[in-house]
């Protein structure tokens, strides 16, 4: 297709054009069953350009659907554990939460899908992403509201003109399965019209149980098609839709002691059997791109995502010095909540010359439309102890509430990037981004700058220095809670910066990408909750606002092909984090930030039929509490598999067996004391998967 080979030839004339006037081309011979699918050297969420990640002055790891496949992963979570700089959080109420480099990516503003800013208090379909990028540090001047960190880009897959298709069935020891097909092709001999499905069956059942002895399970639909269509040579339009359901029963996590000690057994559930979330979550957007000449293109995209969630709590309160058989007490409620995000974006991207630079420029604008409802009914509260029969569930309903409480703001940002080539050793990357939220009583405006500067020694190696800014203005609705002293208060706007240094090299013909990177972030007005000793009323939390949150660290990584059988995505990162200018908190170190941590996943090929991997996760010590009094321990959990591939009757089939936690490790994840998660011990998947 003539669109597709005009893209290709803009990718070229660019690589050229930045790294020059090199006619020799090097001839690489591929030995044995050779094929680099762990490296990409693109990640179009970082730029929101063509460049590739030696044109990049920040720090990006991706992460491929290779990856994600092998590891048989089915939660976001899983995917992210292959970046060192990613530590997990509370996984309490049928979600997962993050800290990039040491700070908590927010529902709202940490995440990405194909460029859309992402609603993302559910666990995500991965099964439909292509790859995940992590865009380390702020990112405001292309996204907007954005935190410190960085963000999470999902990239989802595309329809292809060749015909696929793609069955796959696993089942852990638990007795969890899921089904998965997916499909694509071009629907007209043109293959001017193509499309891509995607459907999953997964039903969980998990290993911890409740007190009357049930198991916590879970059901998820999930349906995705995309549909891709060449109005001309020059212009692609594509819409997509997919659709999410997910009931399961809730777990709000383990409560610890003092001394960072599961209370009971690690497979107690503390809410009652009854209490469960029912998420149905649909996408629906557009996107245009066209090519307005040959060094010119605009891309277009809107997408609207509707979040439904019935949550029925029975909201169990741990008391302080609580000890097994004492009783504790829950407060239930049924709850509706209904989010809407409404995104939109222009992009106008191109390349020029003024004089002897080279430009990749940018322009461009985005918007969000947001709106939050909530309904909510409570009841009575009650008395529960282990070994005591199970209160009944609440004939409460949210549909007896005839107020809704309402939150609704929007925004708008307007963005300029330039990547100006001086030569083929330097570029320098300038941005900058005027960004306006309109919404009551909180209304904000901001200007964040960005600026980088990439030297090339040769064309397979940079070294870069670069500052960015970000900005989060706030409101008091969603941020604190309504059990919280201090919910309703006004909050200030949080602003952030970072300071970076890093180098990318590319080794053995460019198939080993190593990096790594020096960094300095501090932000201002970071919210710390701290559970009340004594409750005050129906307040059990009080959440304030500190002076400064400084997180220095260094990350070290390598990804691509070490030899042409094996395989590695390995990283590390050391971090120095700690609030300062705070009159409670000066000094003490954020919860779930570990001073290191470190993940490696590997893959060696015996044969063009047998390959076998072999991770290990650590993480360092992490407070679990913001005074910094109880501390879990350090682990490393250690991870196996294999798979063998042969073809039967044309059609070619994977099968594979995984191992997890090989050597039983007990474990805390990310949590506090009253919601910690628990690891779990040695679990086997196994997987067969058919190509047709």
């Amino acid at each position: 297709m003539k669109l597709n080979s005009i893209y290709i030839a803009l990718l070229a004339s660019i690589t050229t054009s930045t790294y020059a006037n090199t006619t020799d081309l090097e001839r690489i011979e591929v030995k044995g069953s050779y094929f680099n699918d762990y490296k990409v050297d693109n990640a179009n969420g970082a730029m929101r350009t063509s460049a590739s990640l030696l044109e990049t002055a920040q720090s990006v790891t991706v992460i491929t659907d290779t990856i994600i496949s092998e590891q048989l992963a089915t939660t976001l979570g899983e995917v992210l554990t292959n970046d060192a700089s990613l530590t997990a959080g509370s996984q309490q109420r049928n979600r997962e939460v993050f800290n990039l480099r040491g700070f908590e990516l927010s529902s709202s503003t940490g995440y990405l899908r194909d460029g859309h800013q992402h609603w993302s208090h559910y666990q995500q379909p991965i099964e439909i992403l292509q790859q995940v990028e992590v865009i380390k540090g702020p990112s405001s001047i292309l996204y907007g509201q954005s935190g410190p960190g960085g963000l999470v880009n999902m990239v989802t897959k595309k329809p292809t003109a060749q015909t696929l298709f793609n069955a796959s069935a696993d089942v852990d020891q638990h007795g969890s399965t899921r089904f998965m097909v997916d499909a694509a092709g071009a629907l007209t001999e043109s293959e001017d019209l193509r499309a891509r499905g995607i459907l999953v069956k997964q039903d969980v059942d998990y290993w911890r149980e409740y007190q009357n002895g049930e198991n916590r399970e879970r059901d998820r639909f999930l349906g995705a098609l995309v549909v891709d269509y060449d109005i001309s040579d020059n212009a692609l339009v594509r819409v997509h839709y997919d659709r999410t359901d997910d009931e399961a029963g809730l777990d709000t996590g383990a409560w610890i002691d003092d001394n960072a000690n599961v209370i009971g057994s690690d497979k107690t559930i503390r809410d009652m059997s009854w209490a469960f979330t029912d998420i149905t979550v649909e996408n629906l957007g557009v996107d245009l791109e066209v090519f307005l000449t040959d060094n010119w293109q605009v891309k277009l995209g809107y997408n609207e995502q509707t979040f439904e969630r019935q949550r029925f709590e029975s909201a169990s309160r741990m008391p302080s010095s609580f000890a097994e058989g004492d009783s504790y007490e829950s407060r239930p409620y049924d709850r509706f909540d209904d989010w809407q995000f409404k995104t939109a974006f222009i992009d106008f991207i191109g390349e020029f010359k003024t004089g002897s630079l080279q430009h990749q420029f940018l322009i461009g604008a985005n918007s969000l439309d947001y709106y939050y409802g909530q309904r909510r009914t409570s009841a009575d509260y009650f008395d529960f102890s282990a070994g005591q029969a199970e209160p009944s569930r609440p004939s409460v309903s949210y549909k007896t509430d005839d107020t809704v409480s309402e939150t609704e703001y929007d925004y708008y940002g307007i963005y300029v990037q330039d990547l100006i080539s001086f030569s083929p050793q330097w570029q320098l990357s300038l941005g900058g981004r005027y960004d306006k939220q309109t919404r009551e009583g909180a209304d904000n405006e901001s200007f964040v700058p960005k600026v980088g500067v990439l030297y090339h020694p040769n064309t397979s190696a940079t070294i870069y220095a670069s500052y960015s800014e970000g900005f989060e203005p706030q409101g008091s609705e969603s941020l604190i809670d309504e059990t919280d002293v201090n919910n309703g208060m006004k909050l200030d706007a949080i602003t952030s910066e970072q300071r970076e240094i890093g180098i990318k090299w590319q080794l053995f013909d460019d198939r080993l990408l190593l990096t790594g990177a020096l960094f300095d972030i501090s932000k201002e007005g970071t919210l710390v909750s701290e559970q009340l000793e004594t409750p005050i009323g129906s307040f059990t939390s009080e959440t304030n606002q500190v002076g400064e949150q400084r997180h220095k660290g260094v990350e070290v990584s390598a990804q691509g092909a070490a030899t042409d059988r094996l395989f590695v995505m390995a990283s590390t990162m050391y971090l120095d984090a700690n609030f300062e200018r705070d009159e409670v908190l000066e000094g003490k170190r954020p919860t779930d930030a570990p001073k290191w941590s470190a993940s490696l996943w590997t893959r060696y090929e015996l044969n063009d039929a047998i390959a076998i991997n072999a991770g290990a996760f650590y993480e360092g010590e992490r407070f679990a509490d913001s005074d910094n009094t109880i501390t879990k321990d350090a682990y490393t959990r250690v991870d196996v598999g294999a798979t063998y591939k042969f073809n039967l009757s044309n059609t070619d089939i994977n099968l594979r067996l995984n191992i997890e936690n090989l050597f039983d490790n007990s474990y805390l994840g990310g949590g506090g004391t009253s919601n910690v998660t628990v690891g779990e011990g040695t679990n086997l998947r196994l997987a067969a998967q058919f190509s047709f």
